[in-house]
C-alpha cells in the first residue's frame, strides 16, 4: 500500500516522501529590496525534511507586493538572496519550489513605490483591509489591467520563473488561489471585464491558462505547479460555478504538461476534488479542507486511499520543522504559535525544536 512516507518521482526529481510544506507567508526578516536574509535560508533548510518544500509567496513584480516584509524575486539583488536560501535547503538535503504570487487588488499603495496602486482585472473594490507598516486599512479600488499591461504581467511571471531557476529553485508554483490575481480573474465578482479577458468562462480561466503557458515555456513543464482553491471566499472571492470554472480551466492546463496540480481544499468541495482528481492527468498536490483545524497526522490516509498523490501542511510545519519524523512517529507534535506567525525575529521562527 502506497503511504505518505514512500519516495515520489515529481516530473523527474525524486522526492524523499509525499508530505509537502505549504507555502505559508511570515513577513519577516526581509532587508532593502524585498530580499530573503540568512535568518530565511536557516527557516527553511530547518525543514529539508519535506519532500517538497513550497516557498511563502514571491512577488514576480514590483506592483505584485501586496503585503509588508514579502519577498521578491524581480531584481539581482533577489536573486542572489534567494540562491543562499536554496543552496541551505539543497545541503539539507531538500527540494524548494518558489511560490510565485501576485497579490493584484489585495495590497494598498502604502506598500508601493509612490505613485502606484494594486491593480486587478477590473476596478472593483475589495471589502476588508490590509496590514500595513501603520497598521491595517482598507482595501483601495485597484487600477483595471489595460491589454498591454496583462501581457507585461504574462511576461513578469515568466521572468521570475527564470529568475528562480537561476536562483537554484528546483520549480516554481504559480499562485492561482486565496483571492490574489489569478483568482480575481477567475471569480466573476472580481472580473467583471467584457473583453476576452472575462465574462464567459473561457474568458475568465484565460489570464491563469496564459500565465502557466508563458512559465511552462520559459522553464519547462515539469518544473511547474499550479495553485487553486475553488470556492475559497477568502479576499473577497464570489464564485458560483466552480464546477464550470475549474473543469474548464483544468483542461486547459492539462496539455502543459505541469508538475502538479496543487489544491487548497475549502469546505464542502470534496465532490469537485474527486472530479479534478480524475480529470488531472499528473499529480495532485491536496491541502485537505479540515475545518478549523490544521492538517494533521489524520489526513495521511488520503495519500494511502489514492485522494492524492502528495498531501501539503501548513500550520504544522511552522511549529515542527520535522514534521515528516514526528508525523510517521505519531507525535508528539509543538502547538504553532498564531502570535508569531507574520512578523518578527528568529522567535516563533526558527525556534521551534525538532525531536530529541
Amino acid at each position: 500500500m502506497t503511504t505518505a512516507f514512500d519516495s515520489y518521482d515529481l516530473g523527474g526529481t525524486r522526492l524523499a516522501n509525499r508530505i509537502v510544506m505549504s507555502p505559508m507567508t511570515r513577513s519577516r526578516g526581509y532587508g532593502p529590496g524585498t530580499s530573503p536574509t540568512d535568518l530565511t535560508a536557516t527557516y527553511y533548510a530547518q525543514r529539508a525534511s519535506a519532500g517538497l518544500i513550497v516557498t511563502e509567496g514571491i512577488q514576480p513584480s514590483v506592483i505584485g507586493q501586496g503585503y509588508p516584509d514579502t519577498p521578491g524575486l524581480h531584481s539581482a539583488e533577489q536573486i542572489a538572496a534567494w540562491r543562499k536560501v536554496t543552496d541551505a535547503v539543497h545541503r539539507a538535503g531538500g527540494v524548494i519550489f518558489a511560490q510565485l504570487m501576485h497579490a493584484g487588488r489585495i495590497g494598498h499603495p502604502s506598500l508601493l513605490p509612490d505613485g502606484l496602486v494594486p491593480v486587478g482585472p477590473s476596478a472593483v473594490t475589495p471589502q476588508g483591509k490590509v496590514f500595513t507598516h501603520d497598521g491595517p486599512k482598507d482595501f483601495v479600488t485597484p487600477k483595471a489591467l489595460t491589454e498591454t499591461e496583462i501581457a507585461q504581467t504574462i511576461d513578469d511571471f515568466a521572468a521570475a520563473a527564470r529568475n528562480a531557476i537561476a536562483a537554484g529553485f528546483d520549480g516554481v508554483e504559480i499562485h492561482g488561489a486565496n483571492g490574489y490575481l489569478v483568482h480575481q480573474f477567475l471569480a466573476p465578482n472580481a472580473n467583471r471585464r467584457t473583453d476576452a479577458w472575462g465574462g464567459s468562462v473561457d474568458g475568465r480561466i484565460r489570464f491563469g491558462a496564459e500565465v502557466a503557458a508563458a512559465v511552462a515555456g520559459a522553464i519547462g513543464g515539469e518544473k511547474v505547479g499550479f495553485r487553486i482553491s475553488p470556492g475559497n471566499p477568502v479576499n473577497d472571492i464570489a464564485e458560483d460555478d466552480l464546477q464550470e470554472t475549474y473543469g474548464a480551466l483544468v483542461a486547459r492546463l492539462a496539455p502543459l504538461g505541469l508538475a502538479y496540480l496543487h489544491q487548497m481544499e475549502a469546505p464542502g468541495v470534496r465532490e469537485l476534488t474527486v472530479r479534478l482528481r480524475k480529470e488531472w492527468p499528473g499529480t495532485l498536490v491536496l491541502n485537505p479542507s479540515t475545518g478549523d483545524d490544521p492538517t494533521g497526522p489524520g489526513e495521511l490516509t488520503l495519500v494511502a486511499d489514492g485522494t492524492a498523490d502528495l498531501l501539503a501542511f501548513g500550520a504544522m510545519f511552522l511549529a515542527n520543522p520535522d514534521l515528516p519524523a514526528r508525523l510517521a512517529a505519531d507525535g508528539p507534535f509543538n502547538t504553532p504559535e498564531r502570535a508569531t506567525y507574520f512578523g518578527g525575529d528568529h522567535r516563533g521562527y526558527t525556534d521551534y525544536p525538532a525531536l530529541g
